[in-house]
């Protein structure tokens, strides 16, 4: 699976060639050019989200979107991936409020919910037994984190930490410059890991909060469930395997701790990304949903 977000490494060309196909009439082709993308439109409304059902409708209202806009779509003004990215990116910033977002939490009450969950020691028998649990609160938390941030401050470090979006194509997506959106990266950067340095037992051991003595706790109260696993199910792989690999000589060693924690997060496959397409395909006559009459 390509990763879009890179520049070296995806092919632009097999884009060009599904394209041309779907608006000749090509069903197929068309399908496969949405497949491409779809599982990269879906991490990213996942993360932004952090609610699978909202991602899921999301990522569909994305899908409709980009195949009732791609006649218009001209090659010679962008490359698709970054047509079809600044489609995406726009839709997830301007999107109504999610319920998470509706709590408006911020990282002194997101933490105090955490704080307030209970420590529970674990056996070694229980270590071995929720060890899946232990890997689905640590990315729930860390999820959890994200959605403190601002729209604008999640997505930049969605693209820019976990997935290394290389800069130039950000700049051309986001229309702004190389320089400005490295800004931006860099003070999301800061904000997020300056909390969690003063707070997550992951990075500073310093913490008191442990992902194992909450992971009881939070089954407790019912924001983990080890037999409904929300993260830590339905994936084949794990965010860094898509990772552009991009050189940034302003990092440091610490930054480079944080980064790694979010590119271990799963990678996941939306369980209803074939029941999404057959609806959008099914939805009304092919020629009409392009747009061509």
């Amino acid at each position: 699976m390509e990763n879009p977000f890179s520049i070296n490494n995806y092919k632009d060309s097999i884009d060009n060639q599904l394209i041309e196909s779907a608006l000749l009439g090509n069903k197929s082709a068309l399908n496969d050019l949405l497949k491409r993308h779809q599982n990269f439109i879906y991490n990213v409304a996942l993360k932004m989200l952090n609610n699978i059902a909202d991602a899921e409708d999301v990522t569909q209202e994305i899908l409709i979107k980009i195949i009732t806009q791609l006649s218009k779509y001209d090659k010679t003004k962008a490359q698709f991936r970054t047509w079809l990215y600044r489609i995406t990116f726009n839709h997830v910033l301007n999107m109504k409020k999610s319920n998470y977002e509706s709590m408006k939490m911020n990282f002194d009450s997101f933490f105090g919910v955490i704080d307030d969950a209970p420590d529970i020691e674990v056996s070694i028998n229980e270590e071995l037994e929720l060890a899946e649990a232990f890997e689905e609160s640590k990315v729930a938390c860390m999820a959890g984190m994200l959605m403190c941030l601002d729209r604008m401050q999640r997505l930049v470090y969605i693209v820019g930490e976990v997935f290394e979006i290389d800069h130039r194509l950000a700049a051309e997506i986001f229309e702004i410059s190389p320089d400005n959106f490295r800004q931006k990266l860099s003070r999301v950067r800061k904000d997020l890991y300056q909390w969690m340095h003063n707070r997550c037992g992951l990075v500073n051991l310093e913490n008191p909060c442990r992902c194992k003595s909450k992971t009881k706790g939070f089954i407790e109260l019912g924001y983990v469930d080890p037999k409904n696993l929300k993260w830590m199910s339905n994936y084949k792989h794990r965010m860094y395997e898509f990772s552009a690999k991009k050189i940034d000589e302003a990092w440091n060693a610490r930054d480079k701790v944080y980064q790694k924690l979010y590119q271990e997060h799963p990678f996941k496959t939306s369980l209803k990304a074939d029941e999404i397409l057959s609806t959008i395909m099914e939805e009304r006559p092919f020629n009409e949903f392009l747009g061509m009459n």
